[in-house]
């Protein structure tokens, strides 16, 4: 298992826009060969910078995979117009999220 991290700047005055837009495209990313799950996440301290980080089963499925694919071609198309500069995007592997035994409040994540 891989993780894509995809930090997506957005124009200020666009973010509720981009929101809806990106729940339009959405369906093309889920099914995605290889594809194991994302969470799109919106910064507190820059609210105009999306994090998208997508589980995939392999990085090959990403790309060239995903990326190769007319759904991704549909996808950026859907979303490219929000982009206030250029995405950054970067993979990392590892295991799971760990939740700290001694830490009985801390809520427990279901699909990192």
């Amino acid at each position: 298992m891989i993780y894509e991290i995809a930090q997506l700047p957005v124009y200020t005055e666009q973010v509720e826009a981009f929101r809806r837009a990106f729940t339009q495209v959405e369906p093309l990313l889920c099914r995605a060969k290889g594809y194991c799950g994302h969470l799109l996440a919106q910064g507190i301290e820059t609210p105009q910078v999306f994090n998208l980080i997508v589980k995939w089963a392999s990085l090959e499925d990403h790309t060239p995979g995903f990326e190769a694919s007319e759904d991704h071609r549909v996808f950026m198309q859907g979303l490219e117009t929000y982009f206030a500069d250029e995405p950054t995007v970067y993979h990392i592997e590892g295991a799971a999220f760990v939740r700290h035994m001694g830490n009985a409040d801390a809520p427990s994540s279901s699909w990192f």
